[in-house]
């Protein structure tokens, strides 16, 4: 009986910590009728909003293969392959404008969203060819590419959201790719893939009614590692790869709860997040004259990105289907 008794108290009181963990808010709560307790609730969802974007941002920024439709080194000194691309994720967007915020502190509830809207980001990616690699029957082993790649930002405003970009526009990568196999007549391209690519760093600013989530100063940076195989098929390529990504990601947040004359604002909240995900893709190419038009089917999951209110139709670390299109051309 007296072990009965134990185990059923040391369960309540794991239950209640756990209940206690999960209803935890990452904005300060103040006493009653306090700045801080009144812009709790709208302070939190600004938290949630940043964790929930900010994931489809860093798939939308990775992407999948360092170079459409290549899966080998370039070949070498003089061999070279420049391409422009836009990465778009089928993405869960917050509808902000039906928001509902309490005074009362932060208040758990299923915030509203609208499911399969694109979120694009357009990249340039350019590879230069550094060491063919050594002889080995039929192809070259160890070869080495350089990668560099430049992403786009732009303001962006609708459906009560506004996202701006602080100072450049243009955010700059850098990787390189690692040859197992130099694609011939007989063997296809098979290589290793490091790359980093960054987003501009913004601010996105949502309203509902008098109300304003804000997330400031918002920084993502991606690092992918990539196997790929490919092989050129006269008039179409085919290329497939496998990897993972990490999205490291900040930002500051705060909010400002406005009703009849009462209106309080949330100090700021900084926060910042990790991201692990599996990466898995497919391009197909058609090679024209002078350029390859190619497109890419992907899908990233894995990670955790727990936040204190759940949203409509996908949570924050769903696995997301992406695609890209772009052309390129090599040398």
């Amino acid at each position: 009986m007296k072990v009965s008794r134990l185990f059923v108290a040391s369960a309540l009181v794991v239950v209640a910590s756990s209940a206690a963990h999960a209803q935890s808010s990452q904005c300060p709560s103040g006493a009653p009728l306090s700045n801080a307790q009144v812009s709790q609730d709208a302070c939190q969802q600004a938290v949630d909003l940043y964790q929930y974007m900010s994931a489809q941002l860093g798939t939308a920024i990775a992407g999948g293969n360092a170079t459409l439709g290549q899966g080998g080194t370039m070949g070498g000194l003089g061999h070279f392959s420049i391409g422009v691309r836009v990465n778009a994720v089928a993405g869960t967007l917050p509808q902000v404008d039906k928001f509902t915020q309490s005074p009362n502190g932060a208040q758990k509830q299923t915030l509203p969203t609208e499911d399969n809207k694109p979120v694009p980001m357009p990249t340039v990616d350019a590879a230069f060819g550094i060491f063919k690699g050594i002889p080995l029957g039929l192809t070259n082993v160890g070869g080495i590419d350089l990668l560099v790649n430049a992403a786009y930002a732009q303001d962006i405003s609708g459906n009560n959201v506004a996202l701006t970009v602080n100072g450049s526009k243009y955010k700059f990568g850098f990787g390189a790719r690692l040859g197992l196999l130099q694609e011939s007549l007989l063997v296809p391209g098979v290589s290793v893939t490091y790359l980093k690519r960054d987003l501009p760093e913004i601010n996105i600013i949502g309203t509902s009614g008098n109300d304003e989530l804000t997330v400031r100063n918002l920084n993502i940076k991606t690092t992918a590692w990539r196997l790929v195989a490919s092989k050129s098929l006269v008039i179409f390529g085919l290329a497939v790869g496998v990897g993972k990504d990490k999205y490291d990601q900040s930002a500051l947040v705060h909010a400002k709860f406005s009703q009849g004359l009462q209106t309080a604002t949330s100090s700021d909240v900084s926060l910042t997040q990790v991201l692990d995900r599996t990466n898995v893709f497919a391009d197909l190419s058609l090679n024209l004259p002078i350029f390859k038009l190619v497109g890419e089917i992907g899908q990233v999951s894995g990670g955790s990105v727990p936040t204190y209110n759940s949203f409509a139709n996908k949570a924050a670390d769903a696995s997301r289907v992406y695609g890209s299109v772009g052309l390129r051309l090599s040398w």
